[in-house]
């Protein structure tokens, strides 16, 4: 918008209010409860009912570009029946993979020899067959909708033009990268917050921001809470309004709040522990924080081992999330210059690196003349 566009966001009725607080059109998206044992709509099932419901809005609209989420199918079927130009936003690392990379979202490092690549090849025609599935599925919504079908895997994902919206130091090296992929910097952004009041003193500020979405008993909050309660440091920590279960009963060194700015309490901070949600990871490395990523599900392995691997800070298995786990792995990233650095060289690199200028830039590109 600040660059003289027009936008319509879709998206659930829940973000209605801080869709237009930024002066942006909201359009409600289509909300199905979706399973995959008969009891509801199957995601496709799903996928080509939003995408049927969606068409008349981009008619109405009629976008010169249509962005669609990696996860949202709808948006870019109707685009496509509409033969709108599309983009897909990819809001972290890149999860496709080629021979020798290790499967997205396993959690490995990156193999350091030609044999570790040459053993996760052996992984290719595993990863093969459901890519094969994945296309069949897609191929089967699109004959739905009278799209065509397509003859490559990662149909979801545009070939005309991808914005993977992370840091290129968290990206693996590739042979080729496909040149409809745009690796843009992380797009940042979140709700307004009140002022939170920090821990008094001068120890080194951490950081304990659990999921949103995962961990509904606060495994790595209590883990961290008591893990750090003797340690030479302060402790700020969100239960992101999700109540525990149980009472919190936090040390003399930490507070708990329900809720706090990311980007005003990070650039503050020594150390991040969280999940490795990559949301919550970009906006640390963008502050120059280390990261303590302790993962749960989804994306959070692959974002932690990328951590690991770009030397902004550690991986702790979910295993090891315990208050002894939490707390060595605090004491490492504290004790070993190095992290710190190769969060400054992010921070740096983001100081230099407008994401959403880059993604703009990229998406006037696609735009028609």
């Amino acid at each position: 918008m600040a660059r003289g566009h027009s936008v319509c966001l879709q998206t659930w009725s829940s973000w209605q209010d801080h869709v237009e607080r930024e002066g942006i059109a909201f359009a409600p998206a289509p909300e199905y409860e979706v399973w995959s044992n008969g009891s509801a709509i199957t995601p496709y099932s799903a996928a080509v009912r939003a995408a049927r419901e969606t068409v008349p809005l981009i008619r109405e609209v009629d976008p010169h570009v249509v962005v669609a989420d990696i996860l949202t199918v709808a948006g870019s079927l109707a685009a496509q029946m509409e033969g709108r130009r599309w983009a897909t936003l990819v809001p972290h690392v890149l999860p496709t993979s080629e021979p020798g990379l290790p499967p997205y979202s396993a959690g490995a490092r990156l193999p350091r020899t030609p044999v570790g690549s040459a053993m996760w090849g052996l992984w290719r025609p595993v990863l093969a067959r459901g890519e094969e599935r994945g296309r069949v599925e897609l191929n089967g919504a699109r004959e739905r909708v009278g799209l065509a079908p397509l003859d490559y895997p990662h149909g979801g994902i545009s070939r005309e033009l991808a914005v993977v919206a992370t840091f290129p130091q968290l990206e693996y090296p590739r042979h080729a990268w496909d040149p409809s992929v745009r690796v843009t910097g992380p797009l940042l952004w979140e709700q307004p917050s009140p002022e939170t009041e920090l821990p008094p003193g001068d120890e080194p500020l951490v950081l304990v921001a659990p999921s949103t979405s995962q961990d509904p008993n606060g495994r790595l909050l209590r883990a961290a809470l008591d893990g750090l309660a003797r340690e030479p440091v302060r402790v700020i920590a969100t239960t992101n309004r999700r109540a525990p279960v149980e009472p919190l009963r936090p040390p003399r060194n930490a507070r708990v709040v329900d809720w706090l700015s990311y980007a005003r309490t990070m650039p503050r901070c020594a150390a991040v522990v969280c999940h490795a949600g990559h949301g919550t990871v970009a906006r640390a490395l963008a502050s120059g924080v280390p990261v303590v990523g302790c993962p749960a599900a989804g994306d959070m392995a692959e974002n932690a081992a990328r951590l690991a691997w770009s030397g902004c800070g550690v991986s702790l298995p979910r295993r090891l999330v315990t208050a002894r786990g939490v707390r060595l792995a605090v004491r490492k990233v504290l004790a070993d210059q190095a992290y710190a650095q190769g969060a400054a060289r992010l921070r740096g690199w983001a100081e230099r690196h407008d994401g959403g200028e880059m993604a703009a830039r990229a998406l006037e590109g696609l735009a028609p003349a």
